[in-house]
């Protein structure tokens, strides 16, 4: 969940008094890190689920203050559009029936606060991009209420200088200009957290890089974009270019780009942290009154506030997270590369085959890392949106090789181990699993889904427009049964 702020204009004082307070902050983390102060027995998970909302007919409602006002949960909060809602669940340990548990807590809240939704006239939706959204409505006068998307959105297009291009090639071809960062509100992710000892970071990071292209593939859910068919995780691509502070002056010399994979593996927390201060101005130089050398000094942990709010600013697609709870600092990697959707049950299992995966493959003793190249996890991140279950990826070992071969021969089974490290009960881990054996094995993606559905209401002489309505009305139907989506039939 963001940091609320109030609208500001910043002073090239205030970058340079930020720039200092980022630096030290910086060298009191370095220090934390040498004294050992973090927690020593982590293992927790948790995750952010964002939503959209509609009206009756399945298209955007801008109404996400009417509806979080209904709802009156402090779980629940803003995202960047009034068609956006977020949920934040309380992290918990991952062993025995958490997973069971976290599955019904999830349930119950959604349907808690769709109820009160209806209320307002609008309804929840949990899909990567809602398909019914219109070019038309991507202006600034939809951001949210809280200041600090409009202070966001005017510090991106002030590092840009001039509007935003966004080109997409799949089936169909998107081209269009935004004048704000809205196109971004068309996002909605699943965000899943797994805390880590300072010591075992770096390997929980890489695994998390390693398997992105995977995941993407198996869960991919944002097959449409403003009417056009485009990748099957249109997602990934948009984020990219949405938030993009470069010119393109600035993209040819090389700049980094701000949704960012990454350049290497890692080797420690703090190379990220440092390349994040390194290589990106600070959209955001806001300072808070703590001296974190002060804090450390007198035995209290510093919140390292200007650290943090710089890191939110820098889109990792697998983010590093610091925080301090009860005066305990802790570790945090955010796996951002999923979608949302399609029903809660399917969001468990690839929050199951994640947390099992990425468990393995960073406890292993011939990390796979060691044998695929930066470049190439990137690529098959890339790959995986474009194609989702049909891409071919590259895997140590195999070679290039189809996703649904690759899931069932080689990462099922260390995903299944994982589970065991962590302590989860068999039964839970075969039925989330499975989930994800059958999505291999019918092909049927939500992304799939989408375009299936879609193809049958065109030949049965609906256009564009109303195929998309409808297959979101079906969509939405199926989506509250909590059946994985490889079950869900076209013409229902």
């Amino acid at each position: 969940m963001g940091r609320d702020i109030q609208a500001i204009k910043f002073s090239g004082e205030d970058r340079g008094r930020y720039r200092d307070k980022l630096r030290r902050s910086l060298e009191v983390f370095a220090r934390m890190l040498r004294e050992h102060l973090f927690d020593a027995e982590p293992a927790q998970v948790g995750l952010e689920i964002e939503l959209n909302l509609v009206d009756g007919r399945g298209e955007p409602s801008m109404t996400n203050a009417d509806v979080l006002a209904a709802i009156a949960d402090p779980a629940w909060a803003t995202e960047l559009g009034q068609f956006n809602i977020e949920i934040n669940v309380p992290p918990r340990r991952l062993e025995g029936d958490a997973l069971e548990g976290l599955e019904r807590e999830v349930r119950n809240s959604l349907n808690t606060a769709d109820a009160r939704a209806r209320g307002t006239g609008s309804h929840l939706v949990m899909i990567g991009i809602l398909p019914t959204l219109d070019e038309k409505e991507m202006h600034e006068g939809i951001l949210s209420a809280n200041a600090r998307y409009r202070v966001l959105n005017e510090q991106i297009f002030a590092a840009r200088g001039e509007d935003m291009r966004i080109v997409i090639e799949g089936p169909e071809r998107l081209v269009t200009q935004s004048g704000s960062i809205t196109p971004e509100a068309a996002c909605t992710s699943v965000q899943l957290h797994v805390q880590v000892s300072p010591e075992a970071f770096a390997n929980y990071w890489n695994a998390a890089q390693a398997i992105a292209g995977v995941q993407v593939a198996l869960a991919a859910n944002s097959p449409f974009l403003f009417g056009k068919q485009l990748w099957h995780e249109t997602r990934i691509t948009l984020f990219e270019q949405a938030t993009d502070t470069r010119p393109d002056e600035l993209k040819h010399q090389g700049v980094r780009p701000r949704v960012w994979f990454g350049e290497r593996w890692i080797t420690s927390v703090f190379d990220l942290f440092e390349e994040n201060i390194r290589y990106f101005p600070a959209l955001l130089p806001i300072c808070e009154s703590e001296d974190p050398v002060a804090e450390l000094d007198h035995g209290t942990t510093p919140q390292l506030a200007e650290m943090s709010l710089h890191n939110g600013t820098v889109y990792r697609w697998n983010r590093p997270v610091y925080a301090a709870v009860d005066g305990v600092p802790h570790l945090r990697v955010e796996n951002r590369v999923l979608p949302a959707g399609p029903s809660v049950v399917d969001v468990m299992a690839n929050a199951a085959f994640y947390y099992g995966l990425v468990r393995t493959l960073a406890e292993a003793q011939r990390p796979v890392w060691t044998a695929m190249s930066f470049a190439t996890a990137e690529e098959n991140l890339h790959e995986a949106a474009r194609h989702g279950l049909d891409a071919q990826l590259y895997w140590p070992g195999l070679g290039d090789v189809p996703v649904a071969e690759l899931v069932p021969r080689r990462l099922l089974p260390l995903a299944r181990e994982g589970l065991a490290s962590w302590g989860v009960a068999p039964a839970q881990a075969d039925h989330l699993l499975g989930i994800i054996e059958q999505r291999c094995i019918t092909g049927q993606t939500g992304a799939a889904w989408q375009i299936a559905t879609v193809a049958r209401l065109t030949e049965r002489g609906a256009d564009r427009p109303e195929a998309l309505r409808q297959m979101t009305q079906r969509y939405i139907e199926h989506m509250h049964t909590n059946e994985p989506v490889h079950t869900w039939p076209h013409n229902a």
